[in-house]
């Protein structure tokens, strides 16, 4: 006989968001899993993901500020019941020092010996997995149907959207070694514009600022995170391996994405729309928070390639 669900329609759930802005992209599908299902969905999260899960849907979320301790945090859980937290961190703690006395969530470490209910998942050997896998597999796990197509639907805004109007986004939040050389953007962006194309430079970041000064001719954004309308106004994202494209995806902006040391058969943006460039080096995908070589994944991807990415993909 199948296991018994661990929730049930109802349930009101305490649920720990993921810190990083990808990773919390990565895990709506599962969330909208259990609204679906009929949990009541409570969601904890740093205060600067408050909009973007306000605006997904759910309607009870608390936000902690970036450096709140476990202590500060339990502080703002006003009632006990059930909790589920994807990762370690303050909030998983913070769910133990408020005594909820169901704490659910995978056995991983650091998170392990904070949980009263283990939630685990065999992966079976074989191909690398989409991210989003490890979120969908443990809430089927908790009763919920994952694999639906309104999960994976893009957030609609009322915002209007200009198809012809591409955002370019070098900075990435992963670090320097996930961004493509300032020269590079540049060619690309003067080629763009040379086409015709609508063009604008999120200059939130250094990258994006030094680029939007050599490439006066091209309009200039500040995204500040997450950017949601912002990023929806767009029929084109072109950014480095970051945030940004999951958050863009995520309100239905296309995405192309110049993938470095990152794997993006684990963590391309959701939805079979988007559009990858890549330079496949020997040492890829690194892990490491340097790159302890060349940096060749970046250097060796050229414009053309990315083009060609482009083209092929609007044809």
């Amino acid at each position: 006989m199948p296991d018994a669900p661990l929730l049930q329609a109802g349930d009101s759930l305490w649920i720990a968001a993921p810190l990083g802005l990808r990773e919390a992209c990565l895990s709506m599908p599962a969330m909208r899993a259990l609204l679906r299902m009929g949990v009541l969905p409570r969601v904890l999260c740093p205060q600067s993901q408050v909009t973007l899960w306000q605006t997904s849907g759910f309607a009870e979320v608390k936000g902690y500020p970036d450096k709140a301790s476990a202590r500060q945090i339990a502080a703002l859980l006003e009632k006990p019941g059930i909790s589920l937290a994807w990762e370690a961190g303050e909030a998983a703690d913070a769910f133990a020092k408020a005594g909820i006395p169901r704490r659910l969530g995978p056995p991983a470490k650091g998170l392990e010996k904070r949980l009263t209910e283990k939630i685990t998942v065999i992966e079976e050997p074989g191909p690398v997995r989409h991210r989003v896998q490890f979120y969908l597999k443990i809430v089927e796990k908790l009763g919920a149907q994952a694999m639906v197509a309104e999960n994976f639907a893009p957030l609609l805004l009322d915002v209007p959207r200009d198809p012809g109007r591409i955002l370019l986004v070098p900075d990435s939040d992963f670090g320097t070694h996930y961004q493509w050389p300032r020269e590079r953007w540049e060619e690309l962006a003067k080629l763009l514009l040379e086409r015709g194309r609508s063009l604008r430079i999120a200059a939130s970041g250094a990258m994006g600022a030094a680029l939007s000064k050599a490439v006066p001719e091209a309009d200039t954004v500040s995204l500040e995170p997450p950017a949601l309308e912002e990023l929806a106004a767009h029929g084109l994202c072109i950014a480095a391996d970051g945030s940004v494209p999951h958050l863009a995806a995520h309100v239905g902006t296309r995405c192309l994405v110049l993938f470095g040391p990152g794997e993006p058969e684990w963590m391309r943006p959701l939805g079979r729309q988007h559009l990858i460039a890549r330079r496949k080096v020997e040492c890829s995908p690194c892990h490491a928070p340097k790159c302890v070589m060349d940096l060749r994944c970046q250097k060796e991807l050229e414009v053309e390639e990315v083009l060609r990415v482009l083209e092929a993909g609007e044809a």
